[in-house]
């Protein structure tokens, strides 16, 4: 049985079809790359699954539970974790402290006042740290860290609620080729570890088929294609979308197209 379950999926705004009737599965230990050019229909179906958007129509299913209706809170508390193309990060706490406001929102006592946040769970805080690297940073404000830093704190705390999936929207917008090999690298090593899904939408081919297990592609809010990377490379409907016909889906070339 699949983890995540999306059928028939539609969202209009206006008389814009911006998702129209997809359907797609994926498996824990899974990463499942969301691709398409400008206008796809990606951050709509993104923002569905994450309850920022309510479906149309269709049903979205995480684990045998019906997420259509609920409230992003909700949803995360149901197991689903996520991160933002723009990093969303406390600048004036440090490093350990954004974790640990993560935590006390999973303990649901965000607004309680029993006891500081600073003492809350900080051994696990610094547990989830050391998992993506940034334990002997965990006192510095998140402020003065490097960017592709930031990236792996936001990681921390999007792991907070100890996600059965996780949400990545553009992981990799504005790191440099480095930064991205080792962020997805490292997603790529928590999913395996702790067996979770992750979606993930990404404009940097590179980045998808290197580290995606699965690919779907939308275009003007239908799913065209799904498959292994060396089958979406190779399908004559995403070469043509992408580029027109005649033109081949080679990786450097649409790292140039899309980036």
């Amino acid at each position: 049985m699949s983890l995540l379950t999306v059928s028939n999926l539609g969202k209009s705004f206006g008389g814009v079809k911006a998702v129209d009737g997809i359907s797609f599965d994926l498996n824990a230990g899974e990463l499942l790359a969301l691709i398409g050019p400008n206008g796809a229909g990606k951050s709509t179906t993104f923002n569905m699954v994450n309850g920022q958007l309510t479906a149309d129509m269709g049903s979205i299913q995480l684990d045998g539970h019906e997420l259509v209706g609920l409230k992003p809170r909700e949803i995360w508390r149901l197991g689903v974790g996520r991160t933002f193309q723009i990093a969303e990060t406390f600048a004036s706490l440090t490093v350990v402290e954004n974790v640990q406001m993560a935590l006390l929102s999973a303990d649901r006592k965000l607004f309680s006042m029993w006891r500081k946040a600073a003492a809350h769970k900080r051994e696990e805080a610094l547990d989830l740290l050391d998992q993506v690297g940034m334990a002997a940073q965990a006192d510095r404000p998140c402020s003065v860290l490097a960017y592709g830093d930031v990236k792996r704190v936001e990681l921390a705390v999007a792991m907070a609620n100890r996600p059965k999936l996780l949400l990545m929207d553009e992981p990799t917008a504005g790191m440099a080729p480095r930064e991205r090999n080792e962020l997805m690298a490292l997603t790529k090593k928590l999913v395996v570890e702790r067996n979770m899904a992750v979606l993930f939408t990404e404009h940097s081919m590179d980045v998808v088929f290197t580290y995606a297990d699965r690919m779907i592609v939308l275009a003007r809010g239908r799913l065209i294609a799904g498959g292994a990377p060396n089958e979406i490379r190779d399908h004559p409907k995403v070469q043509e979308v992408y580029f027109g016909t005649g033109k081949t889906f080679e990786k450097s070339t649409i790292s140039r197209e899309v980036a």
